[in-house]
């Protein structure tokens, strides 16, 4: 979010930089969550998205984490598909359903992704997981499921191969038809939407 210039908005939140220098506007990274069958948004999180107090897309949802409703579930896209929101919604009791990237995916299961997937992992933080984040306990472990499914887009494009890690007991069927709602809610191109969903939805 691109907010007006003041010398105070710029030293609480930095202007980026490009190939001709410093920008004018002090810029504010905001992440909101939406329930996924209202649309209904919380109390944002936000921070400087550039200078030496940046903060990410995941750390700021790793603070709304705590705020969620009871019986909450988060439902992120690849992008909020790391450990650190795993172990974030672990800690305060809410199931994750989580999209990961094919690497990710791929070092969780040990092999390589297949369609039909649908085996439970234990997911331990990387080492680059610990360096951002030294607090973590040597123990640090989120267990759950791996699931790997082909599906086709309603856009007419080729098929995909999607990775989730859930953990939710939930049949697997269940769980492909949840994240296919995550479509509820809009993405932009210049964001990324992060959805809880309360209770558990009629399928």
């Amino acid at each position: 979010m691109r907010m007006a210039h003041s010398p105070s908005m710029t030293q609480h939140f930095p202007p980026g930089r490009n190939q001709h220098g410093e920008n004018h506007w002090p810029v504010m990274r905001v992440l909101v969550v939406h329930d996924l069958r209202t649309g209904l948004a919380m109390r944002p999180e936000w921070g400087p998205m550039n200078g030496p107090d940046a903060v990410s897309e995941q750390y700021l949802l790793e603070k709304a984490i705590g705020r969620l409703p009871v019986g909450s579930t988060v439902i992120g896209d690849a992008n909020f598909g790391v450990f650190s929101v795993a172990c974030a919604g672990q800690q305060s009791g809410h199931p994750v359903l989580l999209r990961l990237t094919s690497v990710r995916a791929q070092r969780l299961a040990g092999e390589n992704l297949q369609d039909g997937m649908d085996r439970p992992v234990v997911w331990k933080p990387s080492r680059d997981d610990r360096r951002s984040h030294p607090d973590l306990p040597a123990d640090a472990c989120v267990r759950g499921r791996l699931i790997v499914r082909q599906v086709q887009p309603n856009n007419g494009a080729a098929p995909v191969l999607i990775a989730l890690f859930t953990t939710l007991p939930w049949a697997e069927s269940e769980i492909l038809n949840l994240y296919g709602q995550r479509w509820n809610i809009g993405v932009s191109r210049q964001g990324h939407i992060v959805q809880s969903v309360r209770d558990r939805p009629r399928l």
